[in-house]
């Protein structure tokens, strides 16, 4: 197996570390929130878009509507793949583009008209946005957009436009959400260029693609700062083998490959952002590229919220329609209002993202981890309520000449979310580290694991000045005035909770700090719950502020809007409640204990009696090696000339 760069914990943290972008020179709604600061300012009134650029996103997403009703989904389940026509329409809608400049061939629109072209193609089959996702939100595009130079935004960003696929490469066969421990190499050669060599891994797009971002190591020597760097790559280059592409659960069409990169030369101007900037550009790349998921999850909580309505009314069970019943009556509440609540926190990311006067990186990142969680949970509820038919395949309905309602695909595709882009584990942490920065530059050595005593109370005293201000303004504030937030009449008392319990979740943060200091980092336990917690309260405003910005546009709608974002926070007040008590309740210790037994193989008689038929399969790991590849390409591009 190649030589993984060898990382200790600490040297993986200070990697990631110093990719994140540390400063805030812009307000961020999300961070105030967990420090117990309620700016309902920075999203009320809600963002809009400008009449004119409304109006053109409205007129592309016609014509897409017009064309994705003539697409079969049921094609690209069958056959795993998307037709060549079909690529070849959205090519020619301009659906490659839909973000890039008009100046470079782009349709030059939002991140919201954006969102909802996502999430109208997923609709058809998700593999639909997930080629477009993967192209645009982290493929040549934005990279190039955030740090190209207008050089290389001149040569690729029209390609891009027309319809050139291109896909991000960073997941290495031993490396995932750690990139301290890549091993791709970039080595400079004397002409100025770079010779790559490695493997990637999960390659979405790869097998497709025309250009491609990878990321690569390039040795630190005279004239090379080094560091992971980022690369375009023409993937017609030679050196280059597409080695597999893989196969899963759902997404069926994906084009998702192995790539194996051998002494591939490329020049000095496929360098974005300069050496060693690589992470920096990927992160700033998915503050605005995670909106792609809960874009696509909040069409699917449509879709479900559409099935469950009809279904629940045309099933009959002991005397009347199944919704009749409160246990299925509970399961439709949920679903509706949790739809109303993704479709909110879509909108208003992405109306912050296009505005650009928020810091919106914790909550792009709240955005994906709360929508991938509830979609799955909305789609497990509709497969519930479907029964047997919810579990049964859309060929198989269709077959015995019944209504072909994909639930059980929707529950396969939605699964993914929870994992690519940041799984679940990692985005708790991810946001956990952005939620305490305050307090982690406050306490200074007291979160160092390291420090000496000395540090420590020097750090104490430093810390105490910090706290001696903060900690003041966390115990009263509007949420305790019965009259404050009336301008939002029924939902008036969710914002008061809403500042009431941001104050509390920053208090508890503080104890967490005070209690448990360097070593808070290790209870993720403790965090992942902090994190949820401020999480629905982010759901909660943007479903309070999107439904009065509807109140102001169509009184009638707005009615709807109310009881929906209503419902939707007493759901989800009732999830808070259960998440604070788990903050020092819960049995973290003892499963840490008992996990570690596992590992040491106490409980291997558990085990007994059973067939383990991935024994001898292979290692869990595969072995590779750098060099040149021994397998045949198995890449393709899609025929829309």
């Amino acid at each position: 197996m190649v030589d993984q760069p060898k990382v200790t914990e600490k040297e993986a943290r200070a990697v990631a570390e110093e990719a994140r972008e540390s400063g805030w020179r812009k307000p961020s709604f999300a961070k105030e929130l967990y420090l117990g600061r309620f700016r309902l300012d920075l999203v009320h009134p809600h963002p809009r878009a400008e009449p004119a650029a409304a109006a053109k996103a409205e007129q592309f997403l016609t014509r897409l509507r017009e064309y994705a009703e003539t697409l079969d989904g049921t094609v690209i389940e069958r056959e795993s793949r998307i037709p060549d026509e079909y690529v070849k329409g959205l090519a020619e809608l301009g659906c490659f583009g839909i973000k890039i400049p008009e100046e470079y061939g782009g349709l030059g629109l939002s991140q919201v008209a954006y969102n909802r072209a996502l999430a109208l193609l997923g609709s058809v089959h998700p593999t639909l946005g997930v080629l477009l996702s993967a192209h645009q939100s982290i493929g040549v595009p934005e990279p190039l957009k955030l740090a190209g130079t207008p050089e290389q935004k001149a040569k690729f960003l029209p390609r891009c436009a027309k319809g050139a696929v291109t896909a991000f490469l960073l997941t290495e066969p031993d490396v995932g959400s750690d990139p301290a421990r890549l091993a791709t190499t970039a080595t400079p050669t004397e002409d100025g260029g770079y010779l790559l060599d490695g493997v990637k891994l999960w390659t979405t797009n790869g097998v497709v693609a025309e250009l491609v971002v990878v990321m690569a190591r390039v040795p630190r020597s005279e004239g090379h700062r080094g560091g992971i760097t980022a690369f375009i790559v023409e993937m017609d280059s030679p050196g280059i083998t597409v080695e597999r592409r893989n196969a899963f659960m759902g997404l069926r069409g994906i084009e998702n490959g192995v790539t194996r990169f051998h002494q591939v030369r490329v020049p000095a101007d496929a360098v974005v952002g300069g050496e060693g900037k690589g992470l920096k550009i990927a992160l700033a790349t998915l503050n605005t590229g995670r909106l792609s998921i809960p874009s696509m999850c909040a069409g699917a909580g449509k879709w479900c919220l559409k099935i469950a309505r009809e279904w629940s009314a045309a099933r009959v069970q002991w005397g009347k329609p199944i919704a009749g019943h409160a246990a299925v009556a509970n399961k439709i509440s949920f679903i509706a209002a949790t739809t109303y609540a993704l479709e909110s926190v879509q909108e208003l990311s992405g109306h912050m993202s296009d505005e650009g006067r928020n810091d919106i990186r914790i909550e792009a990142a709240l955005a994906k981890l709360y929508a991938s969680e509830m979609s799955c949970k909305i789609a497990d509820e509709l497969m519930q309520i479907r029964g047997g038919r919810g579990y049964e395949t859309a060929q198989s309905l269709a077959a015995r000449g019944e209504r072909a309602a994909g639930v059980e695909q929707l529950v396969r595709d939605l699964r993914i979310n929870r994992i690519f882009e940041g799984s679940t584990e990692i985005m708790h942490l991810l946001i956990a580290r952005e939620a305490v920065d305050a307090h982690l530059a406050a306490a200074g050595a007291l979160a160092d694991l390291e420090a000496d005593l000395p540090a420590k109370a020097k750090a104490a005293a430093k810390a105490s000045g910090f706290y001696a201000k903060w900690l003041p303004q966390l115990v009263t504030g509007r949420g305790q005035v019965p009259t404050s937030f009336a301008e939002f009449g029924q939902l008036a008392p969710h914002l008061r909770y809403i500042e009431r319990t941001a104050r509390k979740l920053a208090r508890s943060t503080f104890y967490g700090m005070a209690r448990w200091q360097a070593g808070l980092e290790k209870r993720q336990g403790f965090l992942g719950r902090i994190v949820d917690i401020g999480a629905e309260l982010f759901a909660m405003s943007a479903a309070c502020v999107r439904a009065e910005m509807q109140r102001e546009d169509d009184v009638r709608e707005g009615e709807a809007a109310y009881e929906l974002a209503d419902v939707f926070c007493r759901q989800a007040r009732v999830r808070i409640e259960v998440l604070f008590e788990g903050l020092w309740r819960n049995t973290d210790d003892a499963d840490r204990r008992l996990t570690d037994r596992v590992l040491d193989g106490a409980y291997t008689w558990l085990e007994e009696g059973v067939l383990d038929p991935s024994e001898g399969t292979g290692p869990w790991i595969a072995d590779w090696r750098a060099g040149a590849s021994t397998e045949d390409n198995v890449a393709r591009r899609y025929a829309t000339g």
